[in-house]
């Protein structure tokens, strides 16, 4: 178990996640048919030539779902009870077929649960970065993260 448990998440902290991916056209094509999204923007090359992008622009939510994928090893992998929300989702630049993806984590906030005395809940923002550098996204999201058991 490599996650962090709440008493090891300080804000301030940054973990860049060494996990990267270059995105390919199946990686858009199946997220995106998966989730039964129909905007041609995704799907159709010609459509997408015409568009404000020129070409076509990877599923959003690809995105977020592959920077929030990426931070589990380094934050939450067995040490979280779950995420209760995200906020303030942005993509400021698109992602396109054959960018590099990588991204990181910053512990915002925490506080201890009034409702589970065995947790606490920790404010992540995550960043999504292309191989330019340009941050393609950003996501603020809460969690639930388990306090270390109690050794007996």
């Amino acid at each position: 178990m490599s996650g962090k448990y709440y008493e090891e998440l300080e804000p301030g902290m940054v973990f860049k996640h060494q996990v990267t991916r270059t995105v390919t056209e199946v990686d858009n094509l199946l997220f995106t048919v998966l989730g039964h999204n129909d905007q041609p923007l995704h799907l159709d090359v010609e459509f997408a030539k015409k568009s404000i992008h020129g070409s076509i622009a990877v599923n959003s939510l690809w995105t977020l779902n592959f920077v929030g994928g990426i931070s589990v090893r380094d934050t939450t992998l067995g040490t979280t009870m779950g995420n209760l929300g995200y906020e303030e989702i942005r993509f400021p630049n698109p992602v396109r077929i054959g960018d590099t993806i990588r991204g990181e984590t910053h512990i915002v906030s925490k506080r201890e649960s009034t409702k589970h005395p065995n947790a606490g809940i920790v404010i992540f923002k995550h960043f999504g970065y292309n191989q330019k550098d340009e941050i393609v996204m950003t996501a603020v999201r809460a969690g639930m993260m388990l306090k270390k058991p109690v050794k007996a």
